[in-house]
């Protein structure tokens, strides 16, 4: 890793060779130009650096390149004596304006670093308020059931017969997985923010997991999810916890998003050594304005349903890169989305494993 002083070291060098390079350049063709142009194309040069570093290296530049140009270039040649006034004039006035030039191309550079740095600092704001404000309703809401709903059956004036217990205790078990789900997407999307996810691959039977997965899908009522078992599927080494996840927000998402009635459809192939996932619906489906956008953290559709963090889509693109996979969104004809997803992974047949 380059230290702050390597980097000032290097500078330091650039802006010296630079000066040099074309120092000597334009020697070799003075005979063509006078030395106004050359002190011209000095001064270019001294103004591509000050683009380019800090201040210090830069004030190098200018000095070095107002010493050069009246060294070889100013008459009398070879000699730091200037014997025209006029000349002297243009010296003083090459070096004034090397060194503003320096020092106000670095303002304005160290003036544009702030400016982006306030718009960045107000886009982060912007998106953990947003964030904030959606976790303050999504934590909320499940947490004030639980606490309603345990008072409600701890009121022993409350005369409840055993359906009605069921139900209250139905309700504290949905909160609690809803409210389950909004934790683990915040500490699945530190996860990914931190960098130290580590994809454990084991061999799953994608069949299995599928299944499994439908089976924690909460209020999907008037919502159909197909899944046909493939027989045909080998069993595939990848993190069974990520592809788990993957398939939870994706499947939870459909539900969430899409109308009453709507079709979701879970296929899974085995395609070129990759685990192919596709989940489909037939929803009112996202603009191709969004399809870039969609999987950014904390970003919903305008005009979409209340609910949800923003993180779901977010976890999914990490879990998937975690694995070396990749994650694709297209539209779904004539309505919906679809989301397609490969995972390499190494595949084994049950008879295989057997004779292992």
């Amino acid at each position: 890793m380059k230290t702050s002083a390597t980097l000032q070291y290097r500078q330091y060098a650039l802006s010296t060779l630079s000066v040099l390079t074309v120092s000597v350049l334009c020697f070799l063709i003075k005979e063509e130009i006078n030395y106004r142009i050359a002190a011209l194309i000095l001064l270019l040069t001294v103004s591509v650096v000050a683009m380019l570093f800090d201040i210090l290296p830069v004030l190098l530049a200018a000095f070095l390149s107002a010493v050069i140009w009246n060294f070889f270039f100013i008459p009398p040649q070879f000699t730091l004596h200037i014997s025209s006034t006029e000349d002297l004039l243009t010296f003083l006035s090459y070096f004034f304006v090397a060194s503003l030039n320096a020092v106000l191309t670095f303002k304005i550079r160290q003036a544009e670093r702030k400016a982006r740095d306030k718009e960045e600092k107000e886009q982060t704001i912007k998106l953990y308020n947003t964030l904030l404000n959606s976790l303050s309703h999504e934590l909320r809401t499940p947490i004030s059931t639980i606490l309603g709903t345990v008072d409600t059956l701890k009121d022993s004036n409350l005369q409840l017969n055993n359906e009605q217990q069921l139900d209250l205790l139905n309700d504290i078990d949905i909160a609690t997985v809803r409210l389950n789900r909004q934790v683990e997407n915040i500490l699945n999307m530190s996860r990914i923010e931190s960098g130290i996810l580590k994809p454990k691959s084991d061999w799953c039977d994608m069949n299995e997991l599928v299944n499994s997965v439908i089976q924690k899908i909460e209020n999907c009522d008037g919502h159909q999810l197909n899944y046909t078992v493939n027989e045909n599927l080998p069993l595939f080494k990848l993190d069974i916890g990520f592809t788990e996840q993957i398939l939870l927000n994706l499947l939870h998402n459909a539900v969430q998003y899409t109308p009453s009635n709507s079709i979701i459809e879970i296929k899974i192939f085995h395609e070129s050594e990759n685990c192919k996932i596709i989940i489909s619906d037939n929803g009112n489906g996202i603009p191709e304005s969004e399809h870039q956008l969609i999987f950014d953290k904390f970003r919903r559709l305008p005009d979409s349903k209340t609910g949800g963090s923003g993180l779901g889509l977010s976890i999914v693109k990490g879990f998937t890169e975690a694995q070396n996979g990749t994650i694709l969104l297209q539209n779904n004809h004539p309505n919906g989305t679809v989301f397609k997803i490969e995972i390499p992974a190494e595949t084994s047949y049950i008879n295989h494993l057997k004779n292992e």
